[in-house]
Parts: structure tokens; C-alpha cells; sequence
């Protein structure tokens, strides 16, 4: 009978290990589910799409990057669509990015290209390009994208002006890395996966906050009717995240997360310092966002790390004093955790067209994306300082 019992140190690691369980399968059911139970709909016919494909534009910002516009830019403007225009604003390019953009013209028709004004020191330089593409641009509905971003298939413009209903201002899509070679290719794959499961999933939980710049869209008076980015024109970013964060509500916004509407990032060089940064943009912008999503991510987070403290801690109780039966228990309670986790994520991955899984390096990541996150908030980078358009950090990207 012994073994049976528990003494209360025992009794409260287990309860404890327990309930930060239910926390967890809380999120994991309640959010991180969304976008494979959003696409499982969506194949059953469940989901209601628009039958009509109206003319967008599609505004990409460039600085310094013909060898991106030469690898990507054509593969934007050979989508599968009966009309829509693509406007580059090339932001003080010095390489040969505006030799590439007027040859390129001369074979398509619909692709159109300008130049951001010199010495503007008050604006960031990215929100004042995107700000001129909207303002030449000819159709109501705008699709973002970036320079260094390729779409999966010739459909990707289809899939997301299939959301494009009446009721609808902003669609948001999903964008990761290209595969690479190498652990670090792998956590930046599953950052980008585990980022949209969150917001993309509070998005399809009606509660949208940000968007990525790469693979989202919005209608043009949207951009007019709040004033554009003028509410944080003294930050280096925020042009898609925070002003989704301001427009999207639970009635306007819409997701897609097919195979084909997936936006891949090529990043020939350097192509970790290119998820740094981004990371550190986050960090920097993130703090500004409305609402509870931030601090509702952070309790996930801290109770991920206390449930495998304490299935830790009972484990080596049970353990040291030969109690195995808590030591079992304790296991076992980490054991249902991470056999959902894996599922969902995976079925995640799979569901998006993703070719990468997730199993033994997932308690791995559990750990290391937070511990990566919490050392970019710290870094000098991340500091007040570098939130203004005076920063140096971000100058040359801004």
C-alpha cells in the first residue's frame, strides 16, 4: 500500500505538473489546431469562398536586392490571375536592381516601378515606399508580398483573392523559409510554423492581431480610412504587424492556408542573420500590440517551461526515494503532452504542404525558441533606442 501513496510534496508536484498539463491542452486544442482543422474544413467544403477574382495590386518595397528580384520577381508576376498589376518600389538601390526592373518591364506589361524620395530622415524608409506603391496603385484590393519572397505555385494569388468576399478587409496568409541544409534551417522552419499556429489561429479563433508582410492583403481604402501608418510613423517597423494589429477585427478578416498560397523567404547569404532580425523585429514591435495576445502567449509559455520543471522534479523524486509510481505518473503527464503536441503540429505542418516533421526535436525547440526570444528582448538591439527611425541597426532594411 506504500506505493500507493503519496506524500504531500509528491501530491503537490503531481497536481502541479497536472494542471499546467491542462493549460497546455488547453492552447494546443483551443488555438494551435486551428489552421489544420481550418484546411480539413476547407477540403470538405465546408468553407464559403468568393467566385469572383477581382484586379489587385501587388505592392513589393526593394532595396539593394537584384539578385532577389532576378530569382523571385517573375515568379510573382506569372501567377495564374486574369488581372492584377505589380507595382516595386525600389527604395535607393545602388546595385543594378533599376537596370533589372526596366528590362523587365519591357516584358510585362502589368509590372510598373518607382523610387522613394532622398533624405527623408522622419519616416522609416520601407513605410514611405509601401505608402507610394498604395498611392500608385490602380485596384482596391492589395496584396504584399517582399523582394526576397517567392510564392509555392502560380496559384498563390488565386487562393487569396478567394477570401476576398464582401465582408472581408484583411487576409492573412502563411510564409516560412526555404528548406536548407542544417539544424539552424530547421528551428527557423518550425519558428515560422509555431508563429503562425499562433496567429493565424487566434485569427481563425476570431481574435486576429498581427500579420507578416511577406503573404497578406487588404483592401485599399483600409490603408486610407486609418490614416496609413501615421500612428507609428517614429517606429522602424509596424507596417505589417501593428497596423494589422489596428485594422483587423473579428468580422473583417479572413486566413488562408493552402499548399499553394504558401510564400517561401530566399535568403542566399547570411540567411540566419535574416531570422535574427526578424525575431529582433518582433521583440521591438510587439510590445505595442493591443490587446492580451502577447501576455496570453507568454502565460503558454511560462506554463510549458513550470510543467516540465515539475514532471522533472517528480520524475527525480520518485526516483531518489523509489516511488515509482509518482516517477511514473509524472512521465506519463509529460508523455500525453508532448504526444499532442507532436500530433498537432505535425498535422499542422502537413495540412500546409510542408515537407518537414517534428518528433525529437521538438522538446529541443520547446526550450530554445523562448530562450532565443528572451536573449533578443535583452539584447542592446532590442532596446528603447532602436525603436525610432534614428536607429542604426535596422537603417539599411527600414
Amino acid at each position: 500500500m506504500e506505493a500507493l501513496s503519496f506524500n504531500t510534496i509528491e501530491i503537490i508536484i503531481l497536481g502541479a505538473t497536472g494542471l499546467f498539463l491542462l493549460i497546455q491542452l488547453f492552447y494546443y486544442f483551443g488555438i494551435y489546431r486551428r489552421i489544420f482543422a481550418h484546411n480539413k474544413s476547407v477540403n470538405k467544403g465546408d468553407i464559403n469562398f468568393s467566385e469572383e477574382f477581382p484586379p489587385v495590386s501587388i505592392i513589393i518595397r526593394s532595396c539593394n536586392e537584384s539578385v532577389n528580384l532576378r530569382n523571385n520577381l517573375e515568379s510573382v508576376l506569372q501567377q495564374d490571375y486574369p488581372q492584377f498589376e505589380v507595382i516595386v518600389i525600389n527604395d535607393g538601390s545602388t546595385d543594378e536592381s533599376e537596370e533589372f526592373l526596366v528590362q523587365l518591364e519591357q516584358k510585362y506589361t502589368n509590372l510598373y516601378h518607382s523610387f522613394t524620395p532622398d533624405l527623408i530622415r522622419n519616416i522609416s524608409n520601407k513605410k514611405l515606399a509601401l505608402t507610394l506603391g498604395i498611392k500608385a496603385s490602380k485596384y482596391n484590393w492589395l496584396v504584399f508580398t517582399e523582394a526576397n519572397c517567392r510564392p509555392s505555385s502560380n496559384q498563390w494569388l488565386k487562393m487569396m483573392a478567394r477570401n476576398f468576399t464582401q465582408t472581408t478587409d484583411v487576409v492573412l496568409g502563411f510564409s516560412t523559409y526555404t528548406y536548407r541544409k542544417g539544424w539552424s534551417n530547421k528551428l527557423e522552419c518550425f519558428d515560422a510554423l509555431f508563429s503562425a499556429m499562433r496567429f493565424l489561429g487566434m485569427a481563425l479563433n476570431s481574435n486576429p492581431y498581427m500579420g507578416i508582410g511577406r503573404n497578406m492583403a487588404y483592401r485599399k481604402h483600409l490603408f486610407f480610412d486609418n490614416k496609413g501608418y501615421s500612428h507609428f510613423l517614429e517606429l522602424l517597423r509596424g507596417e505589417d504587424d501593428l497596423f494589422i494589429n489596428e485594422v483587423a477585427n473579428d468580422t473583417n478578416t479572413r486566413v488562408e492556408t493552402s499548399p499553394e498560397s504558401v510564400v517561401r523567404l530566399f535568403v542566399p547569404d547570411y540567411p540566419h542573420s535574416e531570422w535574427k532580425r526578424s525575431k529582433i523585429s518582433y521583440c521591438v514591435t510587439s510590445r505595442f500590440y493591443k490587446g492580451g495576445q502577447r501576455a496570453a502567449f507568454g502565460f503558454e509559455t511560462m506554463s510549458m517551461f513550470l510543467l516540465y520543471g515539475c514532471a522533472a522534479a517528480g520524475i527525480a523524486m520518485g526516483v531518489i526515494d523509489m516511488h515509482w509510481l509518482a516517477a511514473g505518473i509524472a512521465l506519463l503527464l509529460w508523455i500525453i503532452r508532448y504526444i499532442f503536441q507532436a500530433v498537432i503540429v505535425n498535422k499542422t505542418s502537413k495540412s500546409l504542404g510542408e515537407k518537414r516533421r517534428y518528433y525529437f526535436t521538438l522538446p529541443l525547440f520547446d526550450f530554445l525558441l523562448p530562450l532565443k526570444s528572451m536573449s533578443f528582448k535583452s539584447s542592446k538591439l532590442a532596446r528603447k533606442e532602436n525603436y525610432s527611425v534614428h536607429s542604426s541597426y535596422f537603417t539599411r532594411n527600414a
